[in-house]
């Protein structure tokens, strides 16, 4: 079941990419799965079927959302969230997290925890809980080529990520002339947690990226993106002169859903009864 919901994903994904315009937000930045594999056809297969279909519909409303699967034994229940990053729309939204379901199906098949992150949205499941959970675990840094000691730079860099750090909520942009710098949080924090989990990625990113044009530091909770030069363009706001074109796109997601969803019930209704004998 859990395959079949995945390539009904990728099919949709496929034709999300004719669609959109948007590609820069489904750009690939990192995944990561567990060792622990499931069996085919198990209770957990169909726990993290119902749990992807829940992402999936979740990030046509919302930008951010967790969800905990329970099944017959403690062993079959799965935890997943995914959170969008806080300038997208709702259509931009629901086109990465559908696109980063697709590929958590390909990178992480049959696997019991996955984890992906493109540039506009993170995903994530696991049979072990993490929800709520501080995680300060590098997963990603990268730091661009240096540009020497360039003492304006170099300020500007500096004030713009304590900027950062200073703000409040999960998400936050700042700028200094050709400076730019994002950081956000996973939803399930909390704000003291938050602020924790920033302070971490925004210290790491300025001392281990040095003099770098460009750094990018993501912790398993949270990340923190710096740009001098702008050859790293990070957003500032969204840009609404194509609110059209996504208002329909957003209309083909939802009938691409809707049909999705009536393919798994169908299935499941069928797998139901043969499993109960055609009775």
């Amino acid at each position: 079941m859990a395959r079949t919901f995945l390539l009904s994903l990728h099919l949709l994904s496929l034709s999300s990419l004719l669609i959109s315009s948007h590609s820069a937000t489904d750009t690939f930045v990192f995944s990561g799965c567990t060792q622990q594999k499931y069996a085919p056809n198990s209770p957990y297969e169909s726990n993290l079927n119902s749990l992807l279909a829940s992402l999936v519909n979740s990030a046509t409303y919302s930008s951010y959302n967790k969800f905990t699967i329970f099944g017959s034994s403690p062993q079959d229940i799965i935890y997943g969230l995914y959170q969008c990053r806080g300038d997208l729309s709702m259509p931009d939204c629901a086109m990465c997290v559908t696109r980063s379901v697709s590929q958590l199906g390909l990178l992480c098949s049959q696997t019991c925890g996955g984890a992906v992150q493109l540039q506009g949205c993170f995903v994530k499941y696991d049979n072990t809980t993490f929800i709520g959970v501080e995680d300060k675990t590098v997963v990603l840094k990268k730091c661009g080529p240096s540009i020497g000691y360039d003492t304006d730079a170099m300020s500007r860099r500096d004030a713009v990520l304590a900027g950062l750090s200073g703000a409040g909520g999960p998400y936050r942009v700042g700028g200094s002339g050709d400076v730019q710098g994002v950081a956000q949080c996973v939803g399930d924090l909390s704000a003291s947690q938050c602020q924790d989990c920033m302070s971490e990625a925004i210290g790491r990113l300025k001392s281990e990226c040095g003099t770098a044009f460009y750094g990018d530091m993501f912790l398993a909770k949270c990340y923190a993106r710096y740009t001098t030069g702008g050859a790293h363009s990070y957003p500032k706001e969204h840009n609404d002169s194509s609110s059209d074109d996504a208002a329909k796109t957003f209309a083909i997601i939802i009938g691409l859903l809707a049909g999705v969803a009536l393919i798994i019930i169908f299935l499941t209704f069928i797998r139901t009864r043969i499993e109960g004998g055609g009775k």
